[in-house]
């Protein structure tokens, strides 16, 4: 909770309780932690969190595979767990009506086995996707007006949080109009909270967009170093390529990729 001047001339300051709005300065402190990590890590809570289930994330499979029928994630299910037997195997846990949906349920082995199928898949259109991408990356992923608008509302709520400040200092210390004073506080709030509105909505189109960018250029830098097809899982190219996994049946696998591409298995 912040302080602010109460009266200039004996640097009287009060603790601020909602008197005046406050804002913080971004950039103004080197991170501790890299922003590009960061963004990474952002937008996979956000990944995790949304949707009808959320999970824990403890297993790589987690919160990657969504049940064609519903659209909530699969979950993990031990059969045999104290015999020989004993193997993992992925379904879609949603219920409705009382009755669970009826796609099927996966081996780790199968989920392995199409997702090679879809890497090679990629691969044998990666030139084109790379050079498609590098065609329009500048103008989808563009920034530069969004930042401009960024730029005009942080110095519109800096001059609305001055004339707040002034109002009240001025209240304080000026016989007013209390009728008037309030409807002018009233309108510069007002001002101050649609302000602040649009700029959290393009901060996060930014944020949006530049994390998409950064997701794709990985995802594409994965398909780059790979001259020849795989020959089995691997889960660094499981997170860096696969969005999610769509399971209608066991003949329509669909995975969408990190570039938005969708590769039917």
């Amino acid at each position: 909770m912040g302080t602010y001047t109460v009266d200039y001339l004996t640097k009287k300051t009060k603790v601020n309780e909602g008197e005046i709005p406050q804002y913080y300065v971004e950039g103004d402190h080197e991170a501790i932690i890299d922003p590009d990590v960061f963004d990474c890590v952002q937008i996979e809570i956000e990944r995790r969190c949304s949707g009808k289930n959320r999970h824990s994330g403890v297993h790589d499979f987690s919160g990657k595979i969504k049940c064609g029928q519903c659209g909530s994630w699969y979950g993990s299910k031990v059969l045999h767990s104290t015999d020989k037997y004993r193997k993992i195997i992925w379904q879609c846990n949603h219920k409705y009506g009382g009755e669970k949906c009826s796609t099927p349920h996966l081996t780790e082995e199968e989920i392995k086995a199409t997702f090679v199928k879809a890497v090679n898949k990629a691969l044998t259109d990666k030139d084109k996707v790379i050079e498609t991408f590098r065609l329009i990356r500048d103008s989808v992923f563009d920034t530069s007006t969004l930042e401009r608008e960024r730029t005009k509302l942080t110095d519109e709520l800096n001059i609305i949080a001055g004339l707040i400040q002034d109002g009240i200092y001025q209240n304080a210390h000026v016989a007013q109009n209390q009728a008037d004073y309030n409807k002018e506080y009233e309108t510069l709030t007002a001002r101050y909270e649609k302000a602040k509105g649009r700029l959290d909505e393009v901060e996060a189109e930014i944020h949006d967009k530049k994390s998409l960018r950064k997701s794709i250029e990985h995802y594409l830098e994965l398909l780059e170093e790979h001259k020849d097809a795989i020959t089995e899982f691997d889960a660094s190219l499981w997170h860096g390529m696969v969005e999610f996994v769509t399971v209608f049946n066991k003949d329509n696998i669909r995975f969408t990729m990190k570039d938005g591409t969708e590769i039917r298995v």
